[in-house]
């Protein structure tokens, strides 16, 4: 069929739900709303024009569908909540709430909001630790929730295009409102960890909880529990790798990001690293830097981004940083950590091995904070490079990259170096930089054509647009997809990688790595490509006419684009 997704923007669900449209041998083709209003609805309006679609389907959608259009196509919005529930802030309320399962409902578009026929639904669990521990609203989102949509979606639109399947009415509902800040708000004086953590991580990654440091508004993410450091009800204790920790009544919690408050008339705030943010403000004098073992000794709660551990001959050094984003700071870090799981006696080692996103690459917020943007932008990419080539590098070990959910720009070049890369079906890959004005660098001009082939990896960084993980498969962009829950993808992994450490081929194949990686040398040596790549980089960065920083400001303020791009336009095959 011929169908037009159209969204409020092309973000993680959006892009899922339309790669999986296209590879169920749909065409289809992007609108993008605009922000509502007249601007949108005339967007809507001239791609129904120009794409001529048998059915719209709305995954994440925040403004009405215009009569005109309902009324004449069969819309099918992507609801984040069970039949009968209603309401623009259906997750944030499921896990206030405290629920342990929620839903995904696919319903017919008419007048009242909510409202229509229901076409699919489908039941998903939530984790036990998710609002409270470990999980964030968005992990879920993108996860649990994505799976039961991408499910739903395929569901009804299997029975659309049947023509049989009649839609039931929609139960009785009533819309509940806004989750707003005065329902997010903390009471550092009287509330414990539990309490606060799951506020922080229904926030999260918007809107942040409100709140007041040293006389300034700022809106807070992260809400990870502590359980050594303890101290003054509100008092900052500690930081460790770019995150701050803040005392409870009962413990404490580590606060990841911090976005100043924009003050009437200014300019607009971005999220970065909290410890930057709070450090600029000064709030963060006398308060120590408190490192945390990459081994420890026993199951703790405490922030940690990075951390190592060995079943057999496997070596697991699993990260996980939020939304992906890696500082210099971060990439510093992680060599750090590979360079010691390198030197142990593991034949195969693991990188990533975690639910949800593996890498987005360089830390836009984080460069956007710094004094200098271009400077702190060029330290990024080289300590992204060093760490790419530590992992090209490596002969006597099979590495393998390990993606339980989305990779992005540098981030999915960074999985690519390792020999084999898994990735968890559902994920959502996207090969390019394009988008951020940038040539890109970790050393893609060497590792994306000899996957793929230099045509294909022309057109995939060409293009600018979003891969699922079963094309990724057989384009060769990855080598295995992981079929399982995201609750289960470090278990799963480390049984598969186990199996390969056991192999006995395994031998055989180091060797051959070592003998390929000496005449690639030999070629073109892996440093010829760094010197290349971080040429076209450094204009980038510096050069007076480049559009990167207009391009990163414009990300990270969320500015929207004056027309749905060109490349969305297009029917994506």
């Amino acid at each position: 069929m011929r169908i037009l997704v159209h969204a409020s923007a092309f973000n993680s669900l959006t892009q899922r739900v339309t790669v999986e449209l296209a590879h169920q041998g749909h065409l289809t083709a992007v609108s993008l709303d605009l922000g509502g209003g007249p601007r949108g609805d005339a967007e809507l309006r001239e791609a129904i024009r120009r794409h001529r679609p048998e059915l719209i389907v709305a995954p994440m959608l925040t403004t009405a569908v215009p009569e005109d259009v309902w009324s004449r196509h069969v819309c099918l919005i992507v609801h984040p909540g069970p039949p009968g529930d209603r309401g623009p802030s259906s997750l944030d309320w499921a896990l206030s709430e405290g629920r342990r399962s929620w839903g995904v409902t696919v319903l017919q578009a008419v007048a009242e909001m909510d409202a229509g026929d229901v076409w699919a639904a489908e039941a998903f669990d939530i984790p036990e630790h998710a609002a409270g521990g470990g999980i964030a609203k968005s992990d879920l989102y993108r996860n649990e929730l994505a799976d039961a949509a991408s499910a739903a979606v395929l569901r009804a639109v299997e029975r659309y295009a049947s023509g049989a399947y009649r839609p039931r009415p929609a139960p009785p509902g009533v819309a509940r409102p806004w989750f707003r800040q005065d329902r997010r708000q903390i009471d550092w004086s009287a509330e414990g960890t539990d309490a606060v953590a799951r506020k922080l991580r229904t926030a999260d990654s918007s809107p942040g909880v409100l709140d007041t440091l040293g006389g300034r508004e700022y809106f807070l993410y992260g809400g990870q529990p502590e359980d050594e450091l303890h101290g003054s009800p509100g008092a900052l204790l500690a930081t460790r790798d770019g995150a701050v920790c803040r005392a409870t009544v009962d413990g404490a919690v580590w606060l990841t990001a911090a976005r100043p408050r924009r003050t009437p008339g200014g300019p607009p705030t971005a999220k970065a690293p909290a410890a930057g943010v709070l450090a600029a403000a000064g709030l963060l004098r006398g308060v120590p830097e408190v490192g945390v073992r990459l081994r420890p000794h026993h199951k703790r709660q405490t922030w940690a981004t990075v951390r190592y551990a060995e079943h057999g001959g496997v070596g697991l050094l699993r990260f996980s940083y939020p939304g992906g984003a890696m500082s210099t700071g971060d990439c510093r870090r992680l060599l750090a950590a590979y360079r010691y799981a390198r030197n142990r006696p593991t034949r195969v080692l693991v990188l990533g091995a975690h639910r949800d996103v593996f890498s987005h690459g360089i830390h836009l917020g984080a460069i956007e904070a710094a004094p200098d943007p271009a400077r702190e932008s060029w330290a990024n990419i080289n300590a992204m490079d060093d760490l790419v080539e530590a992992i090209l590098t490596t002969e006597d070990k099979l590495t393998v990259a390990a993606l339980g959910g989305n990779a992005a720009a540098g981030g999915l070049m960074l999985a690519l170096a390792a020999d084999e890369v898994w990735v968890r079906s559902g994920a959502v890959l996207n090969p390019h930089y394009r988008l951020m004005g940038l040539h890109g660098s970790e050393y893609w001009t060497y590792t994306l054509p000899r996957r793929v082939g230099p045509e294909q990896a022309l057109r995939l960084t060409t293009d600018a647009l979003p891969l699922g993980p079963e094309r990724a498969l057989e384009l060769g962009l990855v080598d295995r997809v992981l079929r399982c829950t995201p609750e289960r993808v470090p278990d799963h992994v480390a049984e598969l990688a186990e199996a390969l450490a056991t192999d006995p081929r395994l031998p055989r194949r180091l060797a051959a790595k070592r003998g390929a990686l000496r005449r690639a040398e030999g070629r073109r040596p892996l440093a010829w490509y760094r010197a290349e790549e971080l040429a076209l980089m450094h204009r980038n960065f510096y050069g007076p006419d480049d559009e990167y920083h207009r391009l990163r400001r414009a990300f990270l303020h969320k500015v929207s684009p004056g027309a749905t791009p060109e490349r969305l336009r297009r029917i994506v095959a």
